[in-house]
């Protein structure tokens, strides 16, 4: 028998509603069901916005049931409304499908997709949507859903009352498409839960009323919380905007800072979401935590966690020495080159060519760490610059080949708070001394 996986998600903070709760956990008893959440592919990259029903699928996989991602191919041409103040700008086809292909790889990270019977699958919306006429839609669909109960939904009557964020017809129609997914996916592979974030709660219930009312069949709609901060911001935005799980987008660098930062308040709660933890760990976690809340273990433990499961344990501890290495805990001799290759992304960098040795003023200058010479001196004096960590005590000082990290790298801080990374690539009096 399966582990009891609606009490997990329950214990985990990840049950915000649902349409049966005993019912639905009395199905899920008695064997391996099928479950599905659905994302519109309106960017190549998931954001941590996404992460808390992924994870609920993730943890429902591993109570032995079957995961359904569903890529919103068609429903992505349309937009969502829910929670939308205004229309969305429309995405062509070919642009849905690249998304689609750049999240494939992201979905691997939390759900196995080759495991026996209870394998994810990841299924694209377009390929029965696209299949449907107009007339079909009107004459077989939409006679099933009441324009009276769609008009009373908050999101749509508020736009309707104010001329400036008007409805169109196309956002109108959007939990149409929504239902008839959840109808093909009970069809084809016997889907009885749909799952989403909170503001989906109208579309799954329109979603179960609509299968009960076609097929007689007997399906469930739950919802995880839209997540804010203790704060009161939505979680997972920063001031340069979503967190996503695309490297390229965010590093990894980042994303463990973002995660890092999280609220002491919201500390336990996010590793109960974010993290494979037992709930058992993380009661551990939470009293070292409050122990010494300055020594951040809470979120330490949760950065870790986090970023290992989307970017990998290689990555993950060149990110904690990296983080170390600025914040002076990890001295540079501990540490490997690719730290500091990931470090030149995230500091002040320059690439020079100079001849070697070469005067430490000089090198500040070049690599824009000082704006001159009378400057960097000055630094000097005052015990403020160090290369290497190694202090630079006098100001007509030079660095040669062997003080090169690697052969290339320059470490410089000035103060506590400042860095630069200087990559250094001799010039041709270095090359011919050499020779």
């Amino acid at each position: 028998m399966p582990l009891d996986a609606f009490e997990i998600l329950r214990a985990r903070g990840m049950v915000e509603w649902c349409s049966a709760p005993e019912r639905l956990r009395e199905v899920m008893r008695e064997g391996m069901t099928t479950i599905y959440i659905g994302f519109d592919p309106t960017a190549d990259s998931l954001h941590v916005g996404h992460l808390i029903p992924i994870m609920a699928l993730a943890w429902i996989q591993r109570c032995g049931h079957r995961p359904v991602a569903l890529a919103g191919g068609g429903t992505g041409l349309i937009g969502d409304p829910s929670g939308k103040s205004r229309e969305r700008n429309l995405i062509t086809l070919a642009a849905v499908r690249e998304n689609i292909e750049g999240v494939r790889p992201q979905l691997a990270h939390f759900l196995d997709f080759d495991c026996g019977e209870n394998s994810a699958i990841l299924v694209n919306n377009y390929d029965w949507l696209s299949k449907f006429s107009f007339l079909d839609v009107l004459r077989d669909i939409g006679k099933h859903f009441s324009v009276n109960a769609l008009i009373a939904r908050e999101y749509v009557r508020s736009r309707l009352e104010d001329p400036d964020k008007s409805i169109s017809y196309t956002e109108f129609s959007y939990v149409l498409l929504q239902s008839m997914d959840f109808k093909y996916l009970y069809e084809t592979y016997g889907c009885r839960l749909q799952m989403g974030g909170n503001d989906q709660q109208g579309n799954l219930i329109a979603g179960v009323d609509y299968v009960r009312k076609t097929t007689g069949g007997e399906v469930f709609g739950l919802t995880q919380p839209l997540l804010l901060t203790s704060s009161g911001t939505k979680f997972g935005k920063t001031e340069d905007g979503a967190v996503w799980l695309d490297p390229k987008r965010t590093s990894p660098y980042r994303f463990y800072q973002f995660w890092i930062n999280s609220d002491d308040r919201d500390a336990e709660r996010l590793l109960k979401l974010f993290t494979f933890l037992s709930l058992e760990e993380i009661a551990s976690v939470t009293a070292e935590h409050g122990k010494n809340p300055g020594a951040r273990t809470a979120q330490r433990r949760l950065a870790f966690e986090a970023t290992r499961i989307v970017h990998g344990e290689d990555t993950v501890r060149s990110v904690v020495a990296a983080s170390e290495v600025l914040f002076g805990s990890q001295p540079l001799s501990e540490v490997g080159e690719d730290v500091l290759d990931l470090l030149k992304e995230e500091m002040p960098f320059t690439a020079l060519s100079l001849p070697l040795p070469v005067a430490v003023a000089d090198v500040l200058v070049s690599a824009g760490a000082c704006e001159s010479k009378g400057e960097a001196k000055r630094l000097i004096r005052q015990g403020g610059v160090s290369v290497n960590e190694t202090r630079v005590e006098d100001e007509g000082g030079a660095v040669g080949r062997e003080e090169l990290l690697y052969g290339r790298y320059l470490f410089i801080r000035l103060g506590r708070k400042r860095f630069h990374l200087a990559e250094v690539r001799l010039a041709e009096a270095s090359l011919a001394e050499s020779r």
